[in-house]
């Protein structure tokens, strides 16, 4: 991997989405798009309570103060300048059953007893908005990524507009030689849509990079539940013993992928092994 493990790479490394507030679920801009208002009125969370019918246009900051109250949970600060990005997310995306997913092509899967252990995929070239953070915990660091990612699809880029949402949302986590502990060192990443792959509109963030991540073969296992450092170091783990040849795959960065809004009860979440080149 490139730029400390920014791009998906099969090559050598330079180091490499769960439920709600009350648990060990993080903020994600699956999480932003997913409440509409009638949704944060059946919430029950502090000034949230049901029953409680304001209309938008009377709070335009009610989602804001929502995830400012998910967030506090992780000691992450969702600061104002977010309302207008949590708002935007959250309006284009109402009402949308489909959403652009990340391509790929199967070339094939380990099953055993009706249980598919892990899948191998060919992922194409495509570009790839990515952001490297560095906060004191790895929850912080995803979720001040995701933010500043939601920024950027969210109008704070060279077109001014909304680029639309795809999927998974990606980050590269990086671990030690024994894959007994993870780095706070996390990168975010987002595929740009079909429409945007040609000429990617430029983010306004200077650490938010356009890269081209070339072509890779993943070995990925789906899982659900939240995502922390202590499901992530255990899925690694898991998929390493599935594997026949573990050693064929980069062994100190790995992808989780998000699908699924972590307020779900079943989250859906993947561990990906890059293939060496």
């Amino acid at each position: 991997m490139d730029r400390g493990g920014c791009q998906m790479s099969g090559g050598g490394s330079d180091g490499g989405s769960g439920p709600g507030p009350d648990r060990h679920g993080m903020i994600t801009l699956e999480d932003l798009e997913s409440f509409s208002e009638d949704q944060l009125s059946d919430s029950g969370n502090g000034s949230l309570e049901g029953g409680d019918t304001m209309e938008e246009d009377e709070n335009p900051d009610r989602l804001l103060h929502y995830w400012q109250e998910v967030a506090r949970g992780h000691q992450v600060e969702v600061s104002q300048d977010m309302a207008e990005p949590i708002q935007q997310l959250s309006s284009n995306n109402q009402g949308r059953s489909h959403r652009e997913q990340v391509p790929f092509a199967l070339l094939g899967r380990k099953e055993k007893c009706g249980e598919i252990l892990y899948e191998k995929r060919h992922y194409e070239k495509g570009h790839w908005a990515c952001i490297t953070m560095h906060e004191e915990t790895y929850e912080q660091s995803i979720c001040y990524g995701f933010m500043r990612i939601m920024k950027y699809i969210c109008q704070q880029n060279s077109l001014g507009d909304y680029l639309g949402m795809t999927l998974p949302i990606v980050t590269v986590v990086r671990t030690d030689e024994n894959h007994s502990g993870i780095s706070h060192n996390v990168t975010v990443a987002y595929y740009l849509p079909a429409e945007h792959q040609t000429q990617p509109p430029q983010p306004l963030d200077n650490d938010i990079v356009i890269e081209i991540w070339p072509a890779a073969v993943v070995y990925t296992r789906a899982f659900s539940g939240p995502t922390n450092e202590v499901t992530i170091i255990n899925q690694i783990n898991i998929l390493a013993e599935l594997l026949d040849s573990p050693e064929a795959c980069v062994n100190d960065s790995f992808i989780v992928a998000g699908y699924t809004n972590p307020a779900h009860s079943n989250r859906q979440n993947e561990i990906w092994f890059l293939e060496r080149h």
